[in-house]
């Protein structure tokens, strides 16, 4: 339901001011019934040029769910789809494998803004809701805590609009972080614990990179964190996270059927993991749901690494492929600022 909305409302326009509905879906048994449609606020213009203020609720131009911006990030975008030097495109194609890690890519300067998702739409949402995942103090090692509904949003999948009411979003986080103020455009501010909140947990919240390629129609974009350290009598064991979306791009219906990823590590280590699907599940995207988006974590003996590989997709009419996955660094944060290896 979610991935339809856009389309539902026609919000491919630039220029739109018209009424948002959202769509409430309910199931019972195997037949889903709509059941009502509830006016949500007034869109705005998408702004082609700077940025959204903190407290700007949207629509997610993709995924559908209501949201409201925090802060923003800026990042270095890795678009191995743009063309670079001539050099550069035929080492490409002279290449072999499926990492092409010899290709220099030119990175630019895009923001990305951290959101909080309704939790009224994270039944719909092809997205994990609890991605933000972050270590824990305490001795355990394997400790290991995540924050529900937080997102990393692109600039130019920000939808905007406005809203009369004092408390338009749920999620346990808004009142805590957001205070009302009609008098201001967005018409919420920035509390003093968000701003705390910002600064304290900055080192694994921070989006540095993000790298993304098209393979047959099937765009991937991966976004690896830092998160960390754990320090023993044996080793030190440095943590990522990363996050990744497929989108479909194409007009045929695709099914993701396999995993292939190969680590590699400062220490010397090339590891080679295989697996049905993602996270537990084949994901279909579909021209009704092109898109889904999950997280998973890695481990190192070594404070940087590299990741690759591919998907093995299968289409609608029996065709299968290995969409690539972008190769991506796996640094550490050796600065001040960054969290320190715990003992455990």
């Amino acid at each position: 339901m979610a991935a339809t909305l856009h389309r539902v409302l026609g919000l491919r326009s630039k220029y739109i001011n018209i009424n948002i509905v959202k769509l409430m879906l309910s199931s019972f048994g195997n037949k889903a019934t709509y059941t009502r449609l509830a006016e949500v606020g007034r869109l705005g213009v998408p702004k082609l040029e700077g940025k959204y203020d903190t407290g700007q609720l949207f629509l997610h131009r993709v995924f559908g769910y209501r949201g409201v911006t925090l802060f923003p990030w800026l990042a270095r975008v890795y678009d191995r789809d743009v063309p670079n030097k001539k050099e550069d495109r035929r080492m490409e194609e002279g290449s072999s494998g499926f990492n092409h890690m010899g290709r220099e890519v030119k990175g630019h300067t895009h923001t990305y803004y951290q959101v909080l998702i309704d939790s009224r739409d994270c039944p719909f949402v092809r997205t994990q809701t609890e991605a933000v995942t972050f270590l824990g103090n305490q001795d355990n090692s394997r400790s290991l805590y995540a924050i529900p509904g937080l997102d990393y949003v692109a600039h130019e999948d920000i939808l905007p609009y406005t809203s009369t009411e004092s408390n338009p979003l749920n999620h346990e986080l808004f009142d805590k972080f957001l205070m009302f103020d009609p008098e201001k455009e967005p018409c919420f501010s920035s509390r003093e614990t968000l701003r705390a909140w910002q600064e304290k947990n900055h080192p694994w919240l921070e989006l540095s990179d993000v790298h993304k390629e098209t393979t047959e129609d099937i765009r991937v974009t991966v976004i690896p964190f830092y998160m960390g350290c754990r320090a023993s009598q044996n080793a030190t064991v440095y943590w990522w996270r990363y996050c990744i979306r497929l989108e479909n791009l194409g007009e045929l219906t695709v099914q993701l059927r396999e995993r292939h990823w190969r680590i590699f590590s400062l220490s010397g280590t090339l590891e080679t993991v295989r697996g049905r699907g993602v996270i537990g599940q084949e994901p279909i995207l579909s021209k009704p749901q092109p898109a889904f988006q999950y997280s998973s974590h890695v481990s190192l003996q070594a404070p940087s690494g590299h990741m690759w590989g591919t998907f093995r997709m299968e289409r609608e009419d029996g065709y299968t492929f290995d969409c690539r996955i972008p190769p991506f660094s796996l640094e550490s944060k050796q600065d001040p600022s960054s969290p320190s290896c715990s003992d455990s």
